[in-house]
This record gives C-alpha cells, sequence and structure tokens, in this order.
C-alpha cells in the first residue's frame, strides 16, 4: 500500500472512544406502548379501615370473645373454659350469660315451669298464663273477646279465647322466654277439649315443644255440703 493510500485511510477513520461501563448511558428501546405512569392510589379496603389492635398486658381474668387477633382470643378462651371447668368454676360463657340476666326480672326458681291454666265450666272458660313465681302474664275468659251470654260457654268461644291468648304470648316474645311448661286443665266444659286442640293445632306449634308436664286441677268432694237440686224442665 503507497503512503497516499495508507494517508487516505487513516482521514477516513473514525476514531472510537470506549468509555468505562460507568458511562453508558441505557436507553428504553422504541416500542410502540407508552411508559407506565405512577399507578392511581386505591381507596382504603374494609380490612384497611379496622383499627390495628396495640399490645396491651394480658388481664387476670378470663379473656373475652370477639377481642383482637381471633385465633390467639379462642386459643386462650378454650385453655381459659378447660382449666374452670376442671376447677368447677363458672366458664367465659357463663359469666357472660349472668351478665345478660343480671338485669332480668326474677322470675322464681329455675326449675320452676311456666303454668298454662285452662278452667272450663259449663257457662264460661278461663285462661290464665303465669310464670314460675305464680305471677300472672295473661288472664282471660271469654267474655273479654266479645262473647256475651250463653255463647260464652260454647267450643267455639274456647277455641276463639286459646287462640287470642297464644298468640298475645308470642307477640310479647314469651315463646323465647319460656323454656318448660306445665298445662293445668280444670273442669269438664267445651274449653277442655278446646284447649286441647288448639295446644296441638297449627296455633300451639311455638308452646307444644315447651310443653313438660300436663296436670288435672278438677276438684272433687268427698261427701261435702249437700249439692242443689237439679232444675227440672217441664
Amino acid at each position: 500500500m503507497s503512503r497516499a493510500s495508507s494517508r487516505l485511510l487513516a482521514t477516513t477513520r473514525t476514531h472510537t472512544h470506549i468509555s468505562s461501563p460507568s458511562n453508558y448511558h441505557y436507553v428504553r428501546p422504541f416500542s410502540q406502548t407508552c411508559l407506565r405512569q405512577e399507578e392511581v392510589k386505591r381507596p382504603a379496603s374494609l380490612l384497611d379501615r379496622l383499627p390495628r389492635s396495640s399490645p396491651t398486658p394480658q388481664s387476670t381474668g378470663p379473656p373475652r370473645p370477639g377481642s383482637a387477633d381471633s385465633m390467639a382470643a379462642l386459643q386462650r378462651i378454650l385453655a381459659h373454659d378447660t382449666v374452670a371447668r376442671a376447677r368447677n368454676q363458672p366458664t367465659a360463657r357463663d359469666q357472660q350469660q349472668g351478665e345478660e340476666t343480671k338485669g332480668r326480672e326474677d322470675w322464681g326458681p329455675p326449675d320452676e315451669p311456666f303454668h298454662f291454666h285452662i278452667f272450663a265450666h259449663r257457662h264460661n272458660s278461663h285462661v290464665t298464663v303465669t310464670k314460675p313465681n305464680r305471677n300472672a302474664i295473661i288472664s282471660m275468659s271469654t267474655g273479654n273477646i266479645g262473647f256475651k251470654k250463653s255463647k260464652r260457654g260454647t267450643y267455639d268461644a274456647a277455641y276463639q279465647l286459646l287462640s287470642y291468648v297464644i298468640d298475645k304470648l308470642h307477640q310479647g316474645n314469651w315463646h323465647n322466654n319460656i323454656n318448660a311448661m306445665e298445662v293445668v286443665l280444670r273442669g269438664f266444659g267445651h274449653g277442655r277439649e278446646a284447649a286441647v286442640k288448639v295446644l296441638l293445632g297449627t296455633e300451639g306449634r311455638t308452646l307444644r315443644d315447651k310443653i313438660v308436664k300436663v296436670s288435672d286441677a278438677t276438684r272433687l268432694k268427698f261427701g261435702g255440703t249437700r249439692s242443689r237440686k237439679p232444675r227440672r224442665l217441664g
């Protein structure tokens, strides 16, 4: 190669400069997609809004169900209940039920049932529902629901009376408070058969399962005073 041609080649070559790796600038390759923008903040979910529980010192009493750290609280409740049963002490549930029933009215002995009295004679029918301490909840007769004179002793009047009394007990939420009930029958009027039909029918479905005892309180004479002369017609 001549000296002129070598000079020409030297002037046409571009001097390349290799820089250190720290001087490289990485350029995003060309793409049809736009750059990803900063993600929009989503609104806080319901779980994020819940207050975070701070660690509190463990109390000496039984842990409350429904407190923070559900699994840890459940384990503590089960452990405490196991120890309480072993020591013959009230469990956490017993204490909670005791607090709920503390302000409730005293209805008498817990083993005494409610009483459903039906007094049925030939002229009328009377129904009285009492608490275990014998205080009356409701007491009605066929005259209170609109029957007059001789119609008060009919089967229809007694049936409507029993249905009305049970409906009143249902409205007062007594079907949830009554856990045991004793049915007391007295007399041999039409109301006796009507009471059995109502309690075994659709109207008595809320109280039928609560009946634990059926008794008869009809008064019988052993000697006694002389009866009235029977009425003779014609």
